[in-house]
């Protein structure tokens, strides 16, 4: 299975569980995900939703291979992937998200940060948002929450020059709530999320729909923002030297 899910405490935890592709998202994956998102939403006994992934990486973005088929295929673009229907449950989500960073978050690996409502990190873990380096634009809304989260500066580093930021650098710009030793990371994701869980859920929701309420209508319009440019790029010449570039890896 791509998603491993499970509930303890009125706490719904879902790994992220291709770990021979570094949980890289595939159609399935972003399925799956969107699907157990939208479960936890509906089922009165959730309180939180704790997401993390399998073996050494979070996830290591989108897979390469399905991108380079929307190239192939004009048909398939954005709009049409299950990518989209994972985006949509993450920004419907009613109930707190917490991530916990146990490896590399590449592409989606970190962007997907920006709907997290606490982001606990190993401290070997590390960032990183490619798009520059694969010739494409942002996704994810990540235009306009990373600068709301963790301002344009640090944004516009994140977003412009495609280097890894380790979890130290993560923390002091702010993506990161806490810092934990590799060991330490789901102890204590688990604890604040219990800690979480034993209040009130429909509390819980309230709280969150005040904080999230007004960014909604700027997430969509960063997303069709986003789409377009994406579109307008895949399949370029910086986009189709990347892919080639990173043929052997398979995953980006």
């Amino acid at each position: 299975m791509t998603l491993l899910i499970s509930d303890d405490n009125r706490v719904r935890t879902l790994v992220l569980n291709r770990p021979e592709a570094l949980n890289a998202f595939n159609e399935e994956l972003y399925h799956a995900t969107a699907l157990a998102l939208r479960d936890a939403a509906e089922d009165p006994d959730v309180a939180v939703v704790l997401l993390t992934g399998a073996g050494r990486a979070f996830s290591a973005g989108n897979d390469l291979k399905e991108m380079q088929a929307r190239i192939a295929d004009a048909s398939l673009t954005t709009e049409g992937s299950h990518f989209s229907t994972m985006i949509d449950a993450l920004t419907e989500l009613p109930k707190p998200l917490i991530c916990a960073v146990n490896g590399v978050g590449l592409g989606i690996g970190t962007t997907i940060l920006g709907y997290a409502d606490l982001v606990f990190m190993s401290t070997t873990a590390r960032l990183k948002c490619p798009f520059t380096s694969l010739g494409v634009a942002p996704e994810a809304a990540s235009s306009y929450l990373l600068p709301q989260l963790i301002g344009r500066q640090n944004a516009a580093w994140l977003l412009l020059s495609s280097e890894w930021v380790d979890a130290a650098e993560a923390h002091r710009m702010g993506i990161v709530w806490k810092v934990c030793e590799p060991d330490e990371l789901l102890p204590e994701a688990r604890r604040h999320a219990e800690i979480l869980a034993s209040r009130s859920i429909p509390s819980l929701v309230a709280v969150k729909r005040t904080i999230v309420d007004p960014y909604r209508a700027e997430i969509a319009a960063a997303t069709l923002r986003e789409n377009a440019h994406f579109q307008e790029l895949l399949g370029g010449t910086a986009n189709a030297a990347a892919l080639a570039a990173f043929t052997g890896q398979g995953k980006a």
